[in-house]
């Protein structure tokens, strides 16, 4: 019950500084300091938008390659943390276990100095080192410091640790002229750097990332000595250290490199759109259209939650933007202080699933699955669409139950009025979207190189004249006041910030259109919002013809600058998360632990495929009792998702790569709900004044819909547009699913037009099943798939569709000379002959009779990621059989749906 009464004992107002404290860091020091600090993250945000700027390439200088782009990157981040992040905060109890660790490792190490000094070895210094930093982190791992000031020996590891992490910057041409031969400075720099990484790591991300990487870091070091399943030959702390921290393949590996490129950006992106008071215009527009509705304001906090998540890709942060002003509004209209945590959580929570800006982990899927990030956008929108809608349908069936309703509005309107306004809203954002596409289509034809200029300009009078429309109308403030008695009317509330919408349509053009690179499209939409920030004040004020322009621009140049530092403090922890993620990378590809992840997984399961998939998604809550999402989809996407493609190719299911990353990335997400560590499920507990861990067990209640949906896009993949050629096809995936997911809904709340009765939730379920995954029983009468020989490989790649897949299997012999047949997805690109679309996805292939054999995989390639690997032989290859439609089955679904409605109808009638 102690959580019980902290979490009654906090204001709104202390939660959100509660979850800034989680999220930048909890210390405040005295002015000199803190200009330091601003200074530090200031530098941060202009060194991410010069690298990835075309200006370095046009200018001609500062041009700095990626490896050391990742260096600088962690240099920043590791000495933000030391300075921000204390060891030890004041609401610790007793000595910390941390100090107690540290202090047994520096004896550990100063024992191994002396037993390396007995048998000769080169590296004794470095451990002497390690483990004198080892005692040095005890220190104020023990002691509580104050959080007004910065303790020096924080400054001296902050000092320290940049100079490790920005090692392979200032040394990286002596280090690429010995590769593989590292001096004793290199292992001091990697030595030193791994242990104060980590221990950056525990004071921004708790103890959790840090033992786990640390187990792993051992595990390297350990092979000899583990049980038969898990040995490897080890390896030598010089190999080892070379791996982690000099090269490419540990630390500053890939997820640290999309952290770099990517991430940072989109970051940024966000805090800026917040800083010129986006957030609160989404939450404002949310609660104006749908406050009035029965259960309104919870509605409104789900549509909101949306919205924000395209501002925030943090679900604790979403949770106390919105709920801040959402739940007490939720709890006035007669949700119950748990119910309306818990309605914030799993809005909130999803917020990371809504594309066009998702969470960090969706930029690592670019590099891990090795396609477009518009395409993980285009496989991730349905579900995140269908999740939503669900969500909402939810809030209604509570408000119906429990018989509430919304708050009056300002302006009654009938509701013939309202479907009327909406229906034009509707067709009236299409229409625009429609000339908005072919109109610049069109200028980009006729005007050729020009076009940048021209549609710059269009642009800029676009926003001259939203920007117009918005001074027409009183401001509305930055926040929407929790003890608002009626809704207030949309059309000013919209008019009021149309413009905070054009650098999302540039990010959406530049990304779906354009087709640049995620870190390019973010740096023009940021770019866009620094116009914005600085302008919208004084353009403001003389549209309104208030004066006072000089305080405007001081006031816009002020709000920039707090916008890049906040951009920078909110990537602190997600660079640490994805460096330390990285040594589990390392240590994976160093000793082949994925392959017995393999074999157990298929142990446990039995070679069963939902048992596997069951563990699997076990295994990412578990993991996320203390990891952040991007640390959690890291460590199980490289080690789960292969098997779950493995396995699911061995019971005859074909799941494509990025359905495997999509269900560890759902999963991982949800750790963010699941007691007894949901961090969302606290920072909404906390806001409600309500039991955290009640909040927590309901919010995941609500949240099932969200864990469904993982599992029927991996028995149904059309859910995530793999193999829709149609708008036909479209229509029956989306409204199938939608009306499936809403019946789970019904079923799993207990409630439709009345309550359920037990046999009516069981024909609900079944229902959901069939409208879910119509296949599941079409399966059973025909099977889904046609064999082809394996000559028929390029002509059955040419036929396939955009963006398609291609059906294989393969044969080859594993390590023991045994013959090993698998089967794969291979995504293939843009229409073009069968053989340029297999060389696209990395294959190259020797046709001799009746036999194809595999002659190389391109490294990096789509199929190098599959597995696939030269010298193999394509054996067959399958095409959809030519069957009825699985949607055949909605028909029989919707009958039972009926019944169950119409038994309900007499029951209300009564």
């Amino acid at each position: 019950m102690a959580g019980d009464r902290r979490a009654r004992d906090i204001s709104p107002t202390e939660a959100a500084a509660l979850v800034e404290h989680m999220e930048t860091g909890a210390r405040r020091p005295g002015a000199p300091t803190q200009l330091l600090v601003y200074l530090t993250a200031l530098s941060w945000s202009l060194f991410q938008l010069w690298i990835v700027s075309p200006l370095p390439y046009s200018l001609g200088f500062g041009v700095v390659p990626e490896t050391q782009a990742r260096s600088i990157h962690l240099a920043f981040a590791v000495f933000l943390a030391f300075l921000l992040f204390p060891a030890r905060l004041p609401s610790a109890r007793g000595p910390h276990i941390a100090a107690g660790f540290y202090l047994f490792l520096g004896l550990g190490l100063w024992l191994l100095a002396w037993q390396q000094h007995q048998a000769e070895q080169p590296w004794v210094p470095v451990y002497l080192l390690m483990g004198t930093v080892a005692f040095v982190l005890a220190w104020p791992a023990w002691r509580v410091a104050p959080l007004e000031r910065i303790p020096l020996v924080d400054w001296l590891l902050a000092l320290a640790a940049a100079f490790a992490a920005g090692y392979l910057f200032l040394y990286h041409q002596e280090l690429a002229q010995r590769p593989g031969r590292p001096q004793l400075a290199d292992m001091i720099a990697a030595g030193l750097g791994m242990m104060l990484l980590l221990e950056a790591t525990r004071r921004v991300l708790g103890p959790a990332l840090m033992v786990i990487a640390g187990a792993f870091l051992l595990y390297t070091f350990a092979g000899p000595w583990m049980p038969d399943m898990l040995a490897h030959r080890g390896a030598s702390f010089g190999r080892a250290m070379s791996q982690q921290w000099l090269s490419n393949e540990g630390v500053f590996g890939i997820a640290l490199g999309v952290s770099t490129s990517f991430v940072f950006l989109f970051v940024l992106f966000g805090a800026l759109l917040e800083r010129a008071g986006a957030g609160g215009y989404f939450i404002r527009v949310a609660f104006s259209l749908l406050g009035h509705l029965r259960g309104g304001p919870a509605k409104a906090a789900v549509v909101a939650s949306g919205l924000t998540g395209v501002v925030s890709g943090s679900s604790i942060a979403n949770v106390v933007t919105t709920g801040t002003f959402t739940v007490p509004l939720m709890k006035r209209t007669g949700f119950s202080s748990a119910k309306a945590g818990a309605v914030e959580v799993a809005s909130s929570v999803n917020g990371q699933l809504m594309p066009p800006v998702m969470g960090a982990a969706a930029f690592l899927m670019v590099e891990y699955v090795g396609i477009p990030y518009v395409e993980v956008i285009k496989h991730a929108f349905l579900p995140a669409l269908i999740a939503y809608i669900a969500l909402l349908y939810i809030v209604h069936l509570e408000a119906m139950k429990a018989g509430l309703q919304g708050l009056p509005r300002r302006h009654p309107t009938g509701p013939a009025r309202s479907l009327l306004n909406l229906g034009l809203s509707a067709s009236g954002l299409l229409v625009l979207a429609g000339v908005v596409y072919y109109g610049l289509g069109w200028i980009k034809t006729v005007a050729g190189d020009h076009s940048f200029w021209l549609i710059g300009a269009l642009i800029g009078a676009a926003y001259l004249l939203l920007l117009w429309l918005a001074s027409r109308v009183p401001d509305a403030g930055a926040e929407l006041d929790p003890n608002i008695t009626e809704v207030p009317d949309p059309g000013p509330t919209i008019q009021g910030g149309l413009h905070f919408l054009l650098p999302v349509v540039v990010l959406v053009w530049a990304l779906v259109v354009e087709r640049l690179s995620p870190g390019l499209s973010a740096f023009w939409a940021v770019l866009f919002l620094v116009g914005i920030l600085l302008t919208q004040r004084p353009l403001t004020a003389f549209f309104r013809g208030q004066g006072h322009y000089r305080r405007a621009v001081a006031d816009g140049i002020v709000e920039l600058g707090d916008g890049l530092v906040q951009g920078a403090r909110n990537m602190i922890g997600i660079g640490v998360a994805t460096a330390a993620a990285g040594i589990i990378v390392g240590t994976v590809a160093m000793t082949g632990i994925g392959l017995v992840m393999t074999d157990l997984v298929e142990l446990l399961s039995g070679g069963n495929l939902m048992l596997m998939l069951l563990l699997t998604a076990v295994i990412c809550l578990v993991l996320g009792l203390g990891l952040p999402t991007t640390a959690n989809y890291i460590i199980v996407a490289t080690l789960m998702a292969p098997v779950i493609v493995d396995l699911g190719a061995q019971n005859e299911l074909l799941i494509p790569l990025i359905a495997a990353h999509l269900f560890v990335f759902y999963f991982g997400i949800m750790a963010d709900v699941t007691p007894p560590v949901g961090l969302a499920s606290f920072a909404a507990a906390a806001v409600a004044r309500a039991d955290p861990i009640q909040t927590g067990i309901q919010a995941f209640w609500y949240s099932l819909r969200t864990v469904t949906l993982p599992f029927v896009f991996v028995f149904n993949t059309q859910l995530l547009l793999i193999g829709v050629d149609s708008l036909w096809q479209l229509g029956l995936t989306f409204f199938g699913s939608l009306a499936g997911i809403l019946v789970f809904a019904a079923a799993t709340q207990h409630f439709l037009l009345v309550r359920n009765r037990v046999w009516e939730t069981a024909l609900l379920l079944l229902v959901a099943l069939t409208l879910l995954v119509p296949g599941v029983w079409m399966d059973r009468i025909h099977t889904p798939l046609t064999s082809l020989p394996a000559t028929e490989i390029e002509a059955v790649a040419e036929a396939a569709p955009a963006q398609g897949h291609l059906r294989l299997e393969v044969s080859g012999y594993d390590l023991d000379g045994e013959e090993v047949t698998r089967r794969v997805m291979l995504p293939l690109g843009d229409p073009a002959p069968g053989q340029e679309r297999l060389a696209d996805a990395g294959l190259g292939l020797m046709i001799f009779g009746d036999q194809v054999n595999i002659s190389f995989v391109r490294f990096g390639s789509p199929a190098e990621r599959l597995g696939v690997e030269g010298g193999s032989r394509v054996t067959a290859v399958f095409v959809p059989a030519d069957r009825p439609a699985p949607e055949w089955f909605f028909v029989p679904a919707l009958l039972l749906l009926a019944v169950v409605a119409r038994n309900q109808q007499r029951r209300k009638a009564l």
